[in-house]
């Protein structure tokens, strides 16, 4: 399967480039059940890493739907896991895949950038709705590391960290708490993985 393939290339070439992510706190991760990570993002590069830290096990990427107009890259994204969501407009399908991953036991990626920014925002939200809906664990993660080939071959490090998981009850309010919450433990995470590398 190409996901397995790509794995271990990918798990080759950032060793010995030293910009595999160390990862702290997977003992936070759920082991036998779906659940929904939602982790910072700067770069491609993460996702790679995120991608290695749980393998065997694998992450079905939410990726906006444009990339799959790409030849190739639609391609190649598809048979990675990939699926597309249109962020512009969003329908039943930003449920119903996740839902249905979920459902079968798998793990849903959800990239719902650190910054204070209205899609990333929607982002969070469409995250904690997706855990609200399906009863889910939601696991916030945070990285810091290389964000593309150039990086990488510059040999600057990865790091990852996993917070605790969390579920969220029904209702609106919560649904607003908990967007929140996630926005917060995201900027936690970030600056407690810098403190811990600091100087690394």
């Amino acid at each position: 399967m190409l996901y397995d393939f790509g794995a271990r290339v990918v798990n080759v070439f950032l060793t010995i480039n030293g910009s595999k992510a160390k990862v702290y706190g997977k003992e936070n991760l759920p082991k036998d059940e779906g659940y929904i990570v939602a982790c910072t993002h700067n770069g491609y590069i993460d996702i790679l890493n995120l991608g290695l830290s749980v393998y065997p096990r694998q992450i079905h990427f939410m990726a906006k739907k444009q990339l799959f107009d790409i030849k190739v890259l639609g391609w190649l994204i598809k048979k990675l896991n990939a699926f597309p969501v249109d962020r512009e407009n969003p329908g039943p399908s930003v449920i119903k895949i996740p839902r249905q991953l979920l459902k079968e036991g798998k793990i849903v990626g959800i990239f719902p950038s650190g910054t204070r920014t209205t899609k990333n925002a929607e982002l969070k939200q469409g995250a904690i709705t997706i855990a609200q809906l399906t009863k889910s664990k939601i696991v916030p993660a945070a990285y810091i590391g290389p964000k593309n080939i150039k990086e990488v071959i510059k040999r600057q490090k990865g790091y990852l960290i996993y917070g605790k998981p969390f579920t969220v009850p029904a209702g609106k309010e919560a649904r607003d708490e908990y967007t929140a919450f996630l926005e917060k433990e995201l900027q936690r995470l970030t600056e407690e993985l810098k403190r811990t590398t600091n100087g690394k």
